[in-house]
This record gives C-alpha cells, structure tokens and sequence, in this order.
C-alpha cells in the first residue's frame, strides 16, 4: 500500500501530519507532503486512520 495526497482536494488543514508524522511532513504553507513509497506493514493501520480523518477526503491509501 502506498500513501497518496490528492493536492487538489486538500486544503492544508494538517490533520494527517499530526496522526502520521512518520509518513507526513508539512511544506511551507501546511500542505502534506509524503513520499509516495511502498508503506511498511506497521504502519498501515495508521495511514487507513489518516485516511478517514482527513476533512477533505484528499488521502487515498493505493495498492
């Protein structure tokens, strides 16, 4: 599974940073940034919970 950010939807709000700092780091204007790369198996539970968080339904976990 792999984390991806639609930067269209979001609207920099940060909530995803604050569930997955791991994954998630925020640029200069709060917007998320995240890598893109193959998530480890740990911490999928985590992304899925950043995923129904986010306001603007902007995250996606893909396969």
């Amino acid at each position: 599974m792999r984390l991806v950010v639609d930067p269209v939807k979001c609207d920099g709000r940060g909530l995803c940073a604050e569930v997955l700092p791991e994954l998630v780091s925020l640029d200069d204007w709060g917007f998320p940034m995240v890598s893109g790369e193959q998530l480890e198996r740990e911490l999928e539970r985590e992304a899925g919970e950043a995923v129904r968080l986010c306001p603007r339904l902007a995250l996606r976990l893909v396969p």
